[in-house]
C-alpha cells in the first residue's frame, strides 16, 4: 500500500529567502520605521500623554517663515539640478566632440565623492564677500571691488545643493539616455532636427521617469542635510533641519522638532504621490 506524501508547505520554501532578507528588514525597521513612527506620534502627544496639536501650532507660529524658505530653496535647487543635469546628460549622449564628451564625463562626477560638510565649507570660502569667486573676478578686472557681495544666503544654498546633487541625477539620466533607441534620434537628425530639439522632444520624454526619480531622491537628501544650512547661512530664515537641531540643542524640545519633521515627511509624501501617479499613468498607457 503506497503512502501519500503531503505537499510541501509554501512557507518552508520561502523560509531561506526570508532568513536572507531578515537582517536588512530588521535594520530598516530599527533605523527608519521605528524613528519615523515615534516622531509622528510624539508630534501629537503632550507632556501628560494626551493628544494635542499645540506642537504643530508652535512650529508654524515660530518657524513658518523657515518652512516657506525651505520649500522655496528646495524647489529652486531642484529646478537648477534639472536644467544642468539635462544639459550635461544630453551632451554626453548627443555630443559630437569626443574629447569634450570624455572630459565632461570625467569631470562631472567629482562632487559625488565629496561629503556635504566639505561642500558646505567649500561654499563658505568660495561664495563669501572676500571669498575665492569674488577675488578671481576682481583680480581679472571683471568686477569692481565695491560691487562685491556675499552669496551666503538662499543663493548659496541653491548653488551648493545643485553642485552636490547634479552629478547624481546626471549619472542616472545619462544611463537612461544611453539606453534610448538611437534610430529615433538618427531619424530626427536626418529630418533636419538639431541636437537641442532631439534632446527636448525625443530623448527627454523617454527618460522623464528616471529624471523624476533622481529629483525625488535629491529632494529627500536636501531636506535631510544639516551641515550645509548651518555653514552657509548665519541667520533667519533658514532650512528646517537647522531649526530642528536648534530646537533640540538649546531647548531640548523634541516635540516641536518632531512637528517640524512632520512637514518634511509631508513634502516627501507629496513628491512620492506625484511619482506614483505618473508611473501608474505610464503603465496604463503601455498596457493600452
Amino acid at each position: 500500500m503506497s503512502t501519500v506524501h503531503a505537499p510541501p508547505s509554501p512557507l518552508r520554501g520561502m523560509l531561506p529567502g526570508l532568513l536572507l532578507i531578515a537582517p536588512a528588514l530588521l535594520a530598516i525597521a530599527l533605523l527608519y520605521v521605528v524613528p519615523l513612527a515615534r516622531s509622528v506620534i510624539f508630534a501629537f502627544v503632550d507632556a501628560e500623554g494626551g493628544l494635542t496639536t499645540a506642537h504643530l501650532r508652535t512650529a508654524i507660529e515660530l518657524y513658518g517663515r523657515d518652512l516657506i524658505f525651505t520649500v522655496l530653496v528646495t524647489l529652486g535647487s531642484l529646478a537648477l539640478i534639472s536644467v544642468i543635469s539635462i544639459a550635461i546628460a544630453g551632451y554626453l549622449t548627443l555630443g559630437a566632440t569626443p574629447w569634450a564628451v570624455t572630459a565632461l564625463r570625467w569631470l562631472y562626477r567629482w562632487p559625488l565623492f565629496i561629503p556635504f560638510i566639505v561642500a558646505g565649507q567649500t561654499a563658505r570660502s568660495f561664495l563669501a564677500r572676500n571669498g575665492l569667486m569674488n577675488g578671481l573676478l576682481i583680480d581679472s578686472g571683471l568686477m569692481d571691488p565695491a560691487l562685491a557681495q556675499s552669496l551666503l544666503d538662499w543663493r548659496g544654498l541653491v548653488l551648493t545643493f545643485a553642485w552636490k546633487q547634479v552629478p547624481f541625477v546626471t549619472l542616472l539620466l545619462a544611463g537612461a539616455m544611453a539606453s534610448v533607441d538611437r534610430s529615433t534620434i538618427e531619424a530626427a537628425r536626418n529630418m533636419g532636427a538639431g541636437r537641442l530639439r532631439c534632446l527636448l522632444q525625443i530623448v527627454l520624454p523617454q527618460v522623464r521617469g528616471t529624471l523624476l526619480v533622481g529629483l525625488i531622491l535629491s529632494l529627500v537628501t536636501i531636506l535631510s542635510v544639516l551641515s550645509v544650512p548651518l555653514m552657509v547661512i548665519a541667520g533667519n530664515p533658514t532650512m528646517m533641519t537647522a531649526m530642528m537641531a536648534h530646537r533640540v540643542t538649546y531647548y531640548g524640545d523634541y516635540a516641536v522638532a518632531n512637528a517640524l519633521g512632520l512637514f518634511s515627511y509631508l513634502i516627501t509624501a507629496v513628491a512620492a504621490y506625484v511619482y506614483l501617479r505618473m508611473t501608474l499613468s505610464q503603465h496604463k498607457e503601455g498596457v493600452r
